[in-house]
C-alpha cells in the first residue's frame, strides 16, 4: 500500500560552501532506498492532475508504478513515449509550476517529489545500460529540417522521426544542444547528460549538422528546395538592455553572452580553456528570472568578494524558481529588492565604478497581474560594483526573419503562427522562444511535439 504521509524525499545536495567554487552538479541522484520511498509515497491516482499539467503528457503515474516495481528499463520507455529528454526535464522542468504543484499530496503531506524521481529513472536506465531508442516508423520519403538544436527543435526532431520521416537538425553554433547547453549552467545540467540524450535521438535517425547559420549560410528558401518542410526552433538569443546612461561601459554584460562564455565555451577554465572571462570584486545581476539566478550563480564561482541581485519588485513577485533563488541564497548571492537601475557609474578609464538606483514602492497590479513598481521621490544611492551583469529578458533570434521577407514577425520579432501554428511561409512550422520570446523547457518541447505533428498532417497531405 502506497505511504503517502512518509516523509518527502529530496536527496542530498553538495554543500554551499564546496560547491559555490565549483561547477560540479549541485544536486545529487537518489540512492535506490530514497527513490523507492519515493515512489511508494504516490497514490497512483486515477485522474492524475499531475499527468494532466505535464506540458508533454509524462504517463507519470505509470512510470512510478513500474519503477516501484524495479522495472526501470520499462519506467524510462513510458517516460519516453511522450519526453525523449527524461534526464533533462528530471533537472530543469519547474516542476513546482506544473506537475508536483497539482499533486494531490501537496498541501497536506507535500508533493511527490517527481522531477528527482524522473531524473533518477533515466540516470539509473542510462548506467545500467536499458534506456533504448524509441522505434521509428516505415521511412516515408519525406525530408525535414529543424532549425536549432534546443530543446524544442530537438522535441519535433524526435516525433517527426518517429513518424519515418528523415530529419536534419541544423545548429548555428559548434555544439548541439541550443540553449540547454549555453543557458543552463552544468552545476545545474552537466554536459554530459545533454549529450547522452541527444545521442538517444542520434539512434534514431536523426542527423545533426553544426556550424550552420540559417539565414546567413543557408536561406529558408534554399532549405525549401531540398527539404518537404521546415521547423524553425532557433530560439530567443537576442538580450534585453536596459537602455540606462553608461551601459556601454566596459565591465557590463547581457546574461546571454556571460552564460554563453561560461557555459559553452567553459570561459571559467581559462588559460585552459581560449575564452577569458573577466570579473570584478563587487558583481550586480539586474532581473529576478531564472537566468540573472544562473548569472549570479555563475558569477559566485568567478570568486568575487560579492554578488548582488538587483530586482525592481520584491520578492514575492520574483519569477525565478524558489528553489534557484534558495539555492543562490545558500551560496552567498545577496538580494537587493525594489530598486530600480538608473545609471552605470564609470571611471576615467571607461570601466564600471558603481551603479545608480532609486528605490521603489509597489504600486497597483500591471496587466500580468504584478504590482508595478514605483520610484521613491529622493531614493537614489550608488551600489559600489564594478561588474553588471543585464538579465531582464531576451528577444528572438531576428536573422532567420530579417533575411525571410515572406516570413510574418510582431513588433517584438516573434514568428506569426496561424491557428494551425503555421507560419507565413507554406511548409514553414515554428516554435519555442521564437515564438514565445522565452519560455521553459518544458514549454518549448510542447510547442516541438505539436508543430511536428501538424509537420506529419501536412506531409500526409502531400502525398
Amino acid at each position: 500500500m502506497p505511504n503517502p504521509s512518509a516523509p518527502r524525499h529530496n536527496g542530498k545536495q553538495q554543500d554551499p560552501e564546496v560547491r559555490k567554487r565549483n561547477f560540479e552538479e549541485v544536486a545529487q541522484i537518489f540512492t535506490k532506498e530514497e527513490a523507492m520511498a519515493e515512489a511508494d509515497r504516490c497514490l497512483h491516482c486515477k485522474n492524475a492532475r499531475c499527468q494532466a499539467n505535464c506540458p508533454v503528457g509524462v504517463q507519470i503515474p505509470d512510470f512510478i508504478a513500474l519503477l516501484k516495481e524495479g522495472k526501470v528499463g520499462d519506467a524510462v520507455a513510458k517516460i519516453m513515449e511522450t519526453s525523449l529528454l527524461p534526464a533533462i526535464c528530471g533537472r530543469v522542468c519547474p516542476q513546482e509550476k506544473h506537475c508536483e504543484g497539482n499533486c494531490i499530496l501537496k498541501d497536506r503531506f507535500g508533493s511527490v517529489n517527481i522531477g528527482m524521481l524522473e531524473r533518477y529513472t533515466a540516470d539509473t536506465a542510462r548506467k545500467k545500460g536499458l534506456l533504448k531508442a524509441p522505434q521509428t516508423a516505415a521511412p516515408t520519403g519525406k525530408k525535414v529540417a529543424c532549425i536549432g538544436s534546443g530543446p524544442s527543435s530537438i522535441a519535433a526532431a524526435a516525433e517527426l522521426a518517429r513518424a519515418g520521416h528523415e530529419v536534419t537538425v541544423f545548429e548555428a553554433l559548434h555544439a548541439f544542444g541550443g540553449v540547454l547547453r549555453y543557458g543552463i549552467p552544468s552545476f545545474r545540467l552537466p554536459r554530459e547528460v545533454i549529450d547522452h540524450e541527444i545521442e538517444t535521438v542520434k539512434a534514431m535517425g536523426v542527423k545533426f549538422v553544426t556550424d550552420v547559420l540559417v539565414g546567413a549560410t543557408e536561406k529558408i528558401s534554399d532549405l525549401l528546395g531540398q527539404f518537404d518542410a521546415i521547423y524553425v526552433g532557433s530560439g530567443a538569443g537576442l538580450p534585453t538592455m536596459t537602455g540606462i546612461p553608461g551601459e556601454n561601459a566596459v565591465g557590463v554584460y547581457s546574461a546571454n553572452e556571460f552564460l554563453t562564455r561560461i557555459n559553452l565555451m567553459q570561459a571559467y577554465k581559462f588559460p585552459q580553456t581560449d575564452t577569458p572571462i573577466q570579473i570584478g570584486k563587487h558583481v550586480a545581476v539586474l532581473g529576478g528570472g531564472n537566468s540573472a539566478m544562473d548569472a549570479a550563480r555563475c558569477a559566485m564561482r568567478l570568486g568575487p568578494d560579492t554578488v548582488t541581485i538587483a530586482y525592481r519588485r520584491s520578492a514575492a513577485e520574483m519569477p525565478a524558481r524558489a528553489a534557484e533563488v534558495e539555492h543562490a541564497k545558500e551560496e552567498g548571492v545577496q538580494f537587493e529588492y525594489l530598486v530600480t537601475p538608473k545609471e552605470v557609474v564609470t571611471d576615467d578609464k571607461g570601466h564600471v565604478a558603481g551603479l545608480k538606483c532609486t528605490r521603489n514602492q509597489l504600486g497597483e497590479p500591471d496587466e500580468r497581474g504584478r504590482r508595478r513598481p514605483v520610484e521613491i521621490p529622493g531614493s537614489e544611492f550608488v551600489m559600489p560594483v564594478d561588474t553588471i551583469i543585464v538579465a531582464i529578458g531576451q528577444k528572438p533570434n531576428p536573422i532567420i526573419a530579417k533575411h525571410t521577407p515572406d516570413l510574418k514577425t510582431t513588433e517584438r520579432g516573434v514568428l506569426v503562427l496561424d491557428e494551425e501554428g503555421r507560419t507565413s511561409v507554406p511548409g514553414v512550422y515554428a516554435g519555442g522562444d521564437i515564438i514565445r520570446g522565452g519560455a521553459t523547457v518544458l514549454l518549448a518541447m510542447k510547442d516541438g511535439i505539436e508543430a511536428a505533428r501538424r509537420i506529419n498532417a501536412y506531409l500526409e497531405g502531400k502525398k
